[in-house]
């Protein structure tokens, strides 16, 4: 299963936090099943491959996200290990993707409501670096918007993301490397 972490709502939408919701508009999904509504969530099948993968985007407030994961996890019956959470991140520079399994939670409240309702942090991660600011906290920058130069390199970004998923898919979690970086 793949999830997509965004905050719901037009205040919400082309902001930072809600980066991984544009995955939805990639290739990743170009083969996709209509989006249902279920786990506090809107989700889908789509078809990376030989995979049939289920894709969920949770409907409420990201820091309550993990409710939705852990429904559709019961439901689809997936282990931790075998979901993949999109995210923004403020420890990559914006053009920096990254992959992993497990790890910290860098202070993300929806990395941590997914773990404490999964029980464990040993999911993978779909890191989508967005940068720390260069001044000033960090919640106004992930709910800021994209600026112009931004907004026009995102769907290379997000592109080469879709790609990586896939070829993930295809040889193997272990075969994505730690961290790419997307040139202009």
């Amino acid at each position: 299963m793949i999830v997509l972490l965004g905050n719901q709502g037009q205040r919400y939408a082309r902001t930072w936090h809600n980066v991984a919701w544009l995955l939805e508009g990639t290739q990743l999904l170009h083969d996709a099943d209509p989006w249902q509504r279920k786990f506090n969530a809107e989700w889908t099948r789509a078809r990376i491959g030989v995979h049939t993968v289920v894709v969920l985007k949770p409907q409420m407030m990201m820091n309550l996200s993990g409710e939705s994961v852990q429904a559709a996890a019961r439901f689809f019956r997936y282990q931790a290990a075998g979901i993949a959470v999109a995210h923004d991140d403020v420890e990559l520079p914006f053009g920096t993707l990254g992959f992993r399994l497990g790890g910290g939670l860098a202070g993300h409240n929806g990395l941590r409501s997914v773990a404490h309702c999964l029980g464990t942090p040993e999911f993978r991660r779909i890191r989508i670096g967005i940068g720390r600011p260069p001044r000033g906290e960090i919640h106004g920058h992930v709910l800021g918007r994209f600026t112009p130069e931004e907004e026009a390199l995102l769907p290379r970004i997000l592109d080469s993301c879709a790609r990586l998923v896939e070829q993930g898919y295809r040889e193997g979690a272990d075969s994505l490397p730690q961290k790419v970086v997307v040139s202009d």
